[in-house]
């Protein structure tokens, strides 16, 4: 008869661990504390209010600047609802577009806060966004003047100015 033998299961022990880092060696340099972020290219923050980016445009294409300038901030994640467009001059295509529906209807839309609201800088009518694009489409000083103080407490965040630099840039230096 053929002997048989048990075969012993194999005892349980430590396991490998990850391995352990290796000591820095004196020729190796040992990283030192991050310097710190560089800042980026762009508007500067006001003290207690929103940033101001200023893009240069003749009155004529601001316009055009600012749709511009609503397009880049939607792709750039903004939500449609965050964004308020007030123009200086002649009121935005879209709003004139909006307000064939009916005052009550455009005006809707402001409290749905669905979508970028158009509005004339203006109006006395409570408006605030995340971010304004104020249009300057007409170079009457004082009126322009005016509508960028409104504009500037308008934004919360982030207000974009389409203008003539030597009519605008004055205005938030």
């Amino acid at each position: 008869m053929p002997s048989s033998t048990a075969v012993a299961a194999p005892v349980p022990g430590p396991r490998p661990g990850p391995p352990r880092p290796t000591p820095p060696r004196a020729d190796r340099p040992i990283p030192g504390p991050r310097p710190a972020a560089r800042p980026k290219p762009g508007p500067a923050p006001r003290p207690g209010g929103p940033t101001v980016q200023l893009l240069p445009v003749a009155a004529a294409e601001a316009l055009d600047r600012g749709d511009e300038a609503v397009d880049a901030l939607l792709e750039s994640g903004r939500r449609p609802g965050d964004v308020l467009v007030l123009t200086v001059g002649a009121v935005h295509p879209w709003q004139e577009h909006e307000l064939s529906f009916g005052e009550e209807r455009y005006w809707a839309q402001l409290a749905d806060g669905g979508d970028v609201f158009y509005a004339d800088s203006a109006t006395d009518r409570t408006l605030r966004r995340d971010v304004v694009v104020l249009v300057v489409n007409e170079n009457h000083a004082e009126r322009v003047a005016a509508a960028a103080r409104k504009a500037l407490k308008r934004a919360a965040k982030l207000l974009v100015v389409c203008g003539e630099t030597d009519t605008v840039a004055p205005l938030f230096a």
